[in-house]
């Protein structure tokens, strides 16, 4: 038997117990385990079937959501799941209970033991992975370094070759500053830090270009397989303007297979039957293709 891959829908107070429903009555990618909370699963119309049922999480002390994602890399981890699917978490109500990382992505890197994944975005027209992710802007300068962006290109490089098969991607590096810093006129960091990262990333055999303004790798993304961007607002802007709904996060970098939606909890819309699964979706069969890699 395949191994299953595991679910969690998130925030039980969101639109991730309905959309895991939905989702999962729409695709097929073998066996799947959901763990979250088991009331409020049922509640949005859960049923065991003979290819996926439901299990709630071990008394951690935590918000239950934190507690399935526990539960669910350790089960990637043992070998006994080959993939992890997750639904949305709401990061102020977790924060309000004590939860102290500033989402999903940091949460798994503790979890797995790796310092720095790299959250990006595939599906779409557009693929897009990040520098930074959770930091508010002022902080991000100080943050982008030769050695941090390098970093972030060898992890891109080394998923996108041997996880979704690209033999060679083509990866297009933005800018901080507006212009790509205009030779220095608008900022140091493209000459300091991002210029010298790619020219050590095309020493290794990566196929980078740039610094190149954000509003020019945007314009053209045929030019490209991933876009990679500085900062969250940089990269996820233009990114949701184009493909929100179709694009599934992809957490590179980690010794599992983690895949997620691209929207938030959409309390709004909790139980009105507008909420759409296409996302969650293409998360399953996102990490069923990976897996299977």
């Amino acid at each position: 038997m395949t191994r299953p891959l595991v679910l969690t829908p998130g925030d039980p107070r969101g639109v991730g117990p309905e959309l895991t429903v939905a989702a999962l009555r729409e695709v097929d990618v073998g066996d799947v385990v959901v763990v979250g909370d088991l009331p409020a699963l049922r509640a949005a119309g859960f049923v065991d079937a003979a290819r996926a049922h439901a299990v709630h999480p071990p008394d951690t002390g935590e918000p239950v959501e934190v507690a399935a994602l526990r539960w669910a890399v350790q089960a990637c981890q043992d070998g006994r799941a080959r993939g992890l699917v997750t639904g949305p978490i709401h990061k102020a109500r977790l924060a309000a209970q004590g939860f102290r990382h500033h989402g999903h992505t940091d949460f798994l890197g503790e979890l797995c033991g790796v310092a720095d994944p790299v959250m990006a975005f595939v599906g779409g027209t557009v693929r897009v992975a990040l520098v930074t992710v959770h930091h508010a802007l002022r902080d991000v300068p100080a943050l982008i370094t030769a050695d941090r962006v390098h970093r972030t290109l060898q992890v891109v490089d080394h998923a996108m070759r041997h996880q979704l098969g690209l033999p060679a991607p083509r990866i297009a590096v933005c800018g901080l500053n507006p212009h790509a810093g205009e030779g220095g006129l608008l900022g140091r960091e493209e000459l300091d830090a991002i210029g010298p990262a790619v020219r050590r990333a095309c020493a290794d055999g990566i196929c980078a270009h740039g610094p190149i303004s954000a509003e020019e790798a945007f314009m053209h993304p045929d030019e490209s397989d991933l876009i990679l961007a500085m900062y969250h607002d940089q990269g996820l802007a233009p990114l949701k303007r184009l493909d929100f709904g179709r694009t599934v996060n992809w957490t590179m970098g980690l010794p599992i297979v983690r895949t997620s939606v691209d929207h938030g909890t959409a309390d709004a819309l909790v139980g009105t039957g507008r909420a759409r699964s296409d996302s969650l979706v293409a998360a399953l069969r996102l990490a069923d293709q990976l897996s299977r890699r």
